[in-house]
C-alpha cells in the first residue's frame, strides 16, 4: 500500500492509498521536533484503531516545511523499508514541468493541487486552497503550473488582528448572519468572511482578465465549503485534492521506473 504524506505549516495528513480508494486519512500537528519513532507510534495506533494492516510498501510525500522531512525519511526507511518519493527534489519527476520564472522554487503542495487538478478536471484551472496561506494556482491547458497568487491564510489573518490589536478578541471562522455587525464578534467575523469573498472573487476575476481562455475555478482545503455559502465562488469544490495529486505523481514517477 503506498503512504501519502502531506505536510503543511499547521498540520501534516497521512493517508493510506491502497490504489483504488483511500482507506484512511489522518491529521496531526506538523512539528519539527517530532521523531520518526513518535511518528510510528502515533501512526500505528490509528491504523490499528481502523483495522488497517500497516503493510506500507511505498510512500511519497510533500512538504512545505523542509526540516520535518528528515525524521519523515527516517519513519520510512526504519519501519517501512522503504525510500519515500519527495515532491520537489530532482529525482521526483511531474507530468507537467512548471513554467515559471527561471530559478523559482514552486511549493510543493502547489504541484500536487496542480497535478490532481489537472487528472480529475483538465486544464485551465484556478486552483484555490485555503491552508496557512491561501493560494490561487493557475493550471494550463496541459497541466503545468504556470504561476499564481499567495495571500494570508484566513485564520493567519484572525490571529494577526487579536495579536495587534488587544481589545479584539480571538473569534471563529463562520457566515455572520449580516454583513453589518451590531458587535465586536459579528464586526470580525463579517470582515473576515466577507473580506475572503471579495478576495477570492476579485482575483479570479483578474486572473481570467489575464488568461485568453475559459477558466474554472477549483476550491479545496477545509474553509472552501464554508466560502462557497457566501457566494458561486467555485464551480468545484475538492476535498481530497492534494492527496488526489500525490497518487498522481506517484504513478506517474512508478510508470518511468523512478519509484
Amino acid at each position: 500500500m503506498l503512504l501519502c504524506i502531506d505536510c503543511g505549516n499547521t498540520n501534516t495528513v497521512f493517508a493510506v492509498w491502497d490504489g483504488t480508494k483511500f482507506l484512511c486519512t489522518l491529521r496531526t500537528s506538523t512539528e519539527h521536533q517530532r521523531t520518526a519513532d513518535q511518528y510510528y507510534v502515533w501512526l500505528s495506533t490509528l491504523m490499528e484503531h481502523h483495522r488497517i494492516p500497516m503493510d506500507i510498501s511505498e510512500v511519497i510525500i510533500s512538504s512545505t516545511v523542509p526540516r520535518v522531512v528528515f525524521n519523515l525519511r527516517v519513519l520510512c526507511d526504519r519501519y517501512f523499508g522503504t525510500r519515500p518519493l519527495v515532491v520537489g527534489k530532482p529525482e521526483c519527476l511531474l507530468p507537467a514541468a512548471p513554467r515559471v520564472d527561471q530559478g523559482t522554487a514552486v511549493g510543493p503542495d502547489r504541484l500536487v493541487n496542480t497535478a490532481g487538478a489537472f487528472d480529475r478536471h483538465g486544464g485551465d484551472l484556478i486552483v484555490v486552497d485555503f491552508g496557512t496561506a491561501t493560494t490561487f494556482d493557475v493550471v494550463a491547458h496541459d497541466g503545468a503550473y504556470v504561476g499564481g497568487v499567495i495571500a494570508p491564510g484566513v485564520n493567519l489573518s484572525l490571529e494577526a488582528l487579536h495579536h495587534a490589536a488587544a481589545a479584539l478578541p480571538h473569534v471563529d471562522v463562520t457566515k455572520p448572519q449580516a454583513v453589518i455587525g451590531t458587535n465586536t464578534v459579528a464586526c470580525m467575523q463579517s470582515g473576515i468572511f466577507w473580506g475572503y469573498v471579495g478576495l477570492v472573487r476579485g482575483i479570479c476575476d483578474r486572473i481570467r482578465g489575464e488568461w485568453d481562455r475559459p477558466m474554472r475555478i477549483l476550491g479545496t482545503g477545509g474553509l472552501a465549503p464554508l466560502f462557497s455559502q457566501g457566494d458561486v465562488l467555485f464551480d468545484l469544490i475538492e476535498d481530497d485534492l492534494t492527496m488526489h495529486g500525490l497518487t498522481v505523481i506517484h504513478d506517474f514517477n512508478k510508470e518511468h521506473g523512478t519509484s
